[in-house]
């Protein structure tokens, strides 16, 4: 029943900005982590930000300094500020998120459909 949707992808020349969006929704009772991955053509998916529930963030050194990750508890939603970006940032992007939809249920990792991100030279 739980559903992730990301939105907010699309065109733009390097050193341009996007911001993407995640909504969760469904039966939810509970979400842990949330994050976003990316994956390009022909390469394996990729963590590029992660914020625990209570506001730990982590990402890989290859965004950092140029990617933000928040969320917003109440709308269970995440989102993915991007700047100064770069034509190897090109690929799609996912949301992932742990969610428990039961108090008596361990979390499960949920995946969003994607959004494209290109990046042009």
């Amino acid at each position: 029943q739980v559903q992730l949707v990301e939105s907010g992808g699309g065109l733009v020349q390097a050193g341009g900005s996007l911001r993407l969006s995640c909504a969760a929704s469904g039966s939810i009772f509970s979400i842990n982590v949330m994050a976003w991955y990316r994956q390009a053509p022909g390469k394996q998916r990729e963590l590029v930000a992660v914020i625990s529930s209570g506001g730990r963030i982590n990402y890989p050194d290859s965004v950092k300094g140029r990617f933000t990750i928040s969320r917003d508890n109440a709308k269970n939603m995440v989102y993915l500020q991007m700047i100064s970006l770069k034509p190897e940032d090109t690929g799609v992007y996912y949301c992932n998120a742990g969610i428990r939809t039961h108090w008596a249920n361990a979390p499960h990792d949920y995946w969003g459909q994607g959004t494209q991100v290109t990046v042009s030279s």
